[in-house]
């Protein structure tokens, strides 16, 4: 056997894990939040079981959150639709708020006035 073998063997192995994803990234619907979490979750603490032991911790929480970026995005994005749509567009919030304060005492104000 030569010396490039173990270092070939264990090339093909780091491959193989790189592109195997956990068993807990069972998708859930994208309606359901908790579903959703609890599989990033589950992802998360799966794939950071399977980290080399001799990783620094935050190697290997890297490494597992690197694994699970698609049940983070599909999360991400299921808690993003979920808002409603003022947190969405903080400009409406803004808008209503200026409304509110200056525009309608304003315009109370102006209709006193003309009283």
């Amino acid at each position: 056997m030569s010396r490039r073998s173990p270092f070939a063997a264990g090339l093909a192995l780091l491959a193989a894990l790189a592109g195997a994803r956990p068993a807990a990234a069972l998708e859930a619907g994208p309606g359901d939040l908790p579903g959703l979490e609890r599989a990033w979750h589950g992802c998360v603490r799966e794939a950071f079981d399977r980290q080399p032991a001799h990783r620094s911790k935050p190697g290997r929480e890297r490494g597992a959150l690197d694994m699970c970026e698609p049940q983070e995005d599909a999360y991400v994005a299921a808690l993003m639709a979920a808002r409603p749509i003022d947190a969405n567009r903080p400009a409406l919030a803004w808008a209503r708020t200026w409304m509110a304060y200056v525009v309608d005492p304003l315009k109370d104000w102006i209709a006193a006035l003309h009283r």
